[in-house]
C-alpha cells in the first residue's frame, strides 16, 4: 500500500468513526516529512460551528502542535472533496498537496457535495448568490488600518 492510500485510509477511518459519534463522514490527516502531524474530523454536530470541517480542524491542530501558522511542505489527506473554505484555508496555511478519496460527484446523492458553491464562487461578485460589496470606509483623522498594522509588525520584528 502506498503512502497516499495509507493516509487516505486513515482519513476514511476517522470519518467512519465520526459517523458513529453522530457526525458527518469527514476526516483529515495532515502529514509533513512523512510523519502524521495531526488528525481531525468534522465537528459541526458537536460544536454548532459551520466552519468546523475536518480540514479546518486538522490545520488548527497542526498549527498548534508545530507552534506556527506556516504549514509549507505538508500534505492533507481528506476523506471527501474539500469545500472552497477548506481549500482556501489550506492555501493560506501553505499546504502543498491535497488528496481526497470521495469526490463531489460521490457525495452529491447524499447532499454532501460543494460543487454548487465552487460554481457560484467562479462567477463575478455581482453575479454570485451572496451580496458582496466593496465599501471603502476610512474614518477621518485615523491612520490607515493596514499601515498601522505594518508599523506595529515591523517594531515587533
Amino acid at each position: 500500500m502506498n503512502d497516499e492510500n495509507q493516509y487516505l485510509g486513515q482519513a476514511i477511518a476517522l470519518a467512519r468513526a465520526n459517523i458513529g459519534k453522530g457526525g458527518r463522514p469527514f476526516g483529515a490527516v495532515l502529514v509533513q516529512e512523512g510523519k502524521v502531524v495531526a488528525t481531525a474530523v468534522n465537528e459541526i454536530h458537536a460544536s454548532n460551528d459551520p466552519t468546523s470541517h475536518a480540514e479546518m480542524n486538522v490545520i488548527r491542530a497542526a498549527s498548534r502542535r508545530l507552534g506556527r501558522p506556516d504549514l509549507k511542505g505538508s500534505a492533507v489527506y481528506a476523506s471527501g472533496h474539500p469545500c472552497p473554505m477548506c481549500m482556501a484555508a489550506m492555501r493560506l496555511a501553505g499546504v502543498d498537496r491535497v488528496f481526497y478519496a470521495h469526490s463531489n460527484d460521490d457525495g452529491a446523492p447524499f447532499g454532501l457535495s460543494t460543487a454548487a458553491i465552487y460554481e457560484d464562487l467562479a462567477r463575478p461578485f455581482a453575479e454570485q448568490s451572496m451580496a458582496i460589496r466593496y465599501v471603502p470606509v476610512r474614518p477621518q483623522g485615523e491612520r490607515d488600518l493596514y499601515a498601522e498594522w505594518a508599523e506595529v509588525r515591523d517594531r515587533r520584528g
